[in-house]
This record gives C-alpha cells, sequence and structure tokens, in this order.
C-alpha cells in the first residue's frame, strides 16, 4: 500500500484544497499587499480541521503525524497556496511542538490548545542579529530571579512576530558558552519591557509577517521555562529534522505548482503561429522540470518515512538534510524556467510564477542555510 495515498489522505489533501480554493485564493494578492494574513484565517482553518494535523489530540490537535503534515502542505501549495501563506498560517508548526513535547499541562492548556484552536498566534525566536543558523551562539540572556527570569537581547527574522501572542523563545540561562545553558521560555506579547519593531520588509514571503523584537529585562515567570532550565538545545534540535522537511515539502510542492502553471501557459500561448508547446525547447523545458521536482519529492517523502520510523536517528536527520537541499535546487531552478516560459507576464506581479520566483528565494536559506546543512551532512556522512 502508498502510505501517502489512503482514502484518509486524499479526503485530507481534498479538503485542504477545498480551503484554499475558498478561503484563500481570493485573498492572497490583498493579504500579499497588506503583508500579514488576519487572525479570522487561523480560526477558520481550526474549524475545518486542518490547523492541529500533526498534533495528538490529547493537546488540542485532530492527530496524525508528519506524512499527514505534508500531504496538507502538497496539496495547499499545488492549490495556489503560497509558501509565506503557509508559514504565516502554520505559525503554529514551530511555535509549539516544543511546548507540547515538554508535557507542563498548565503550558499546554495555556498556549497549545488556544493556538491549536486559531485563538491564539505563537512564534518561535531564536535568530538574533549576529547569527543565524548557528543556535549555539545566541547571547539573548535570562537571569533567574525568585520566581521570575529577567531576559534580555534581542531576536530577528522572527516568522509571524509582528501577529503574535507569545513567543516559544531560546535564551541563555548560564554563563557559559555552546550549547549546554539554552533554555527555552514562552514569553507574553505584554510583558513590559518587550518590543516588537514594525514588520520587516522582504523579497518575498509578504503575506508572512516578520518581526525584529528586544528584550529590555522583561521579567517572565518561572512557570513558563519549557521542559527544564539548560535543556532547550536539545528540544530546539529535536524540532529541526520536522522543519526541515516541511521546508522540503514546500520546496517540491511549489516546483510542481510552477510547472502546472508553466505548461498551461505554454499550451494557449501562441507564438508565431503556435503554441508554445509545439516547440521542442519548451517542451524538452517542462520535461526536465518535472523531472527535477519529481526527484525531489521521491527523496523528501523518503525522508519522512525515514523520521517516522526512526526519529531524529543520524540516518532520518542526514535523509532530511539531503532532501531540503535537492528540494531547494529544484525549485530554485524550476520557477526560473516557469518565468523563462511565461517570458514578459512572468515578470509581472499579477503573474502567480513571479511571486513563486521570489518565495523560493528564502527556502535555501531559513532552517538552515544551504552551506550549513552541507556541512552537517558531510559529517553526518563520514566525509568530514
Amino acid at each position: 500500500m502508498n502510505i501517502w495515498d489512503t482514502p484518509e489522505r486524499r479526503a485530507l489533501a481534498e479538503s485542504m484544497s477545498a480551503f484554499v480554493r475558498n478561503e484563500v485564493a481570493p485573498h492572497l494578492d490583498d493579504w500579499e499587499e497588506a503583508g500579514q494574513v488576519p487572525r479570522w484565517l487561523h480560526r477558520k482553518a481550526a474549524e475545518a480541521g486542518l490547523l492541529g494535523v500533526g498534533f495528538a489530540e490529547e493537546v488540542g490537535g485532530q492527530g496524525g503525524d508528519i506524512i499527514d503534515v505534508a500531504v496538507m502542505t502538497e496539496a495547499a501549495v499545488v492549490a495556489g497556496a503560497s509558501t509565506g501563506l503557509m508559514a504565516a498560517l502554520f505559525t503554529n508548526g514551530i511555535a509549539v511542538p516544543h511546548i507540547a513535547a515538554g508535557g507542563d499541562a498548565d503550558q499546554i492548556e495555556r498556549y497549545v490548545r488556544p493556538t491549536l484552536d486559531g485563538e491564539l498566534i505563537g512564534s518561535l525566536g531564536i535568530t538574533e542579529p549576529g547569527g543565524g543558523s548557528d543556535v549555539a551562539s545566541i547571547t539573548t540572556k535570562a537571569v533567574r530571579d525568585g520566581d521570575e527570569y529577567l531576559v534580555s537581547g534581542a531576536k530577528t527574522f522572527i516568522t509571524s512576530g509582528v501577529r503574535a501572542d507569545f513567543v516559544t523563545t531560546a535564551v541563555r540561562t548560564g554563563d557559559g558558552t555552546g550549547h549546554d545553558d539554552i533554555s527555552l521560555l514562552i514569553i507574553d506579547k505584554d510583558l513590559a519591557g518587550f518590543e516588537v519593531a514594525p514588520p520587516l520588509q522582504k523579497m518575498g514571503w509578504w503575506c508572512s509577517d516578520t518581526a525584529e523584537m528586544t528584550f529590555d529585562a522583561v521579567r517572565v515567570p518561572a512557570a513558563n521555562l519549557i521542559g527544564h532550565e539548560n535543556g532547550g538545545f536539545a528540544l530546539i534540535m529535536m524540532q529541526f529534522v520536522n522543519e526541515r522537511l516541511s521546508l522540503a515539502t514546500q520546496a517540491h510542492a511549489t516546483a510542481q505548482r510552477a510547472l502546472d502553471l508553466a505548461a498551461d501557459y505554454a499550451r494557449q500561448r501562441h507564438t508565431f503561429g503556435k503554441p508554445l508547446i509545439a516547440r521542442q525547447v519548451i517542451r524538452h523545458k517542462l520535461v526536465d522540470m518535472a523531472r527535477r521536482t519529481a526527484a525531489a519529492r521521491a527523496l523528501t517523502r523518503q525522508a519522512h518515512e525515514r523520521q517516522l520510523a526512526e526519529p531524529n536517528s543520524t540516518e532520518a536527520i542526514s535523509d532530511a538534510l539531503l532532501a531540503k537541499r535537492q528540494a531547494v535546487e529544484a525549485v530554485e531552478w524550476v520557477v526560473s524556467e516557469a518565468v523563462q516560459i511565461f517570458g514578459g507576464m512572468g515578470y509581472m506581479r499579477e503573474t502567480e510564477v513571479e511571486r513563486h520566483y521570489r518565495d523560493a528565494r528564502i527556502l535555501g536559506i531559513g532552517g538552515g542555510a544551504n552551506e550549513v546543512l552541507n556541512d552537517l551532512a558531510a559529517r553526518l556522512l563520514g566525509y568530514s
């Protein structure tokens, strides 16, 4: 049996596609211009049984696993959603898994359940102005003061950080360096000393608000510590495989969407008395686009299956790294060729492939830059 094509997963894909057609597509251009997704969309996604896919029912989710999440993501992008839309709407996928894994019943009730119900929006605060993929270099400091932590520092490039009600924040809770004294704190947006700058203006992912934030002696209840003190690095690393798989899925799904759009345009567009698709050079472009997309999809799905069978094993980590690299390479090439097939229209903001061209660029940076992932893969594969 093909585990990617069960009756249940076909129904999930159809539900996601219908949601995109009815609730997203009519408004996406406006949200792109506005620079954010409305809060009501989170509630709509929750009501449709989509927002909590991949989270256990015990914490307020709809159940399912990473394959269900991937099926839903593929369906959304192929139906016309942008990866920026997915990042904004499903920001819960990076904001609350650490809290759910921490297992604190009060935190689950206060943050996880309301987020999966679409009532709260969370974000994940790791990247800092002085460092990106190097998580162990964070400098945001949290000093214990009785029943509180005193937090000072800054974060940047935080997805959904402008709209977020809380931030799952990586902080340093000791005097050392490296990963040994990193912890995770849930920091509520309304606390004194917590400031969020106006949204950053980006090349792509326009409808996904991205924030810079500062903490000036912010007093955070010690009850908001996720897991145990100095245990944050492990929690962060546990979620990195799933984040990279999610980005790989977004990449190959975007490639598929761009291919579909380009093929349709090539059939409709006539030049010199013939449709574009009648020309061998265009047909061969489409074949190469299909080939690279299929290879990326196959490797990404294989990596999902490995992670499901052997969570966070060395082999699962390695497969996720290779899948993300392959998918990013594929989508960057495919969206470029799609724009080329569209010609001048591909350069116009009114054309969907122009958005995918811009949006695809972040996929080789977020979740670990290409170069960082290559270096990590070299070590895991024994090439160093």
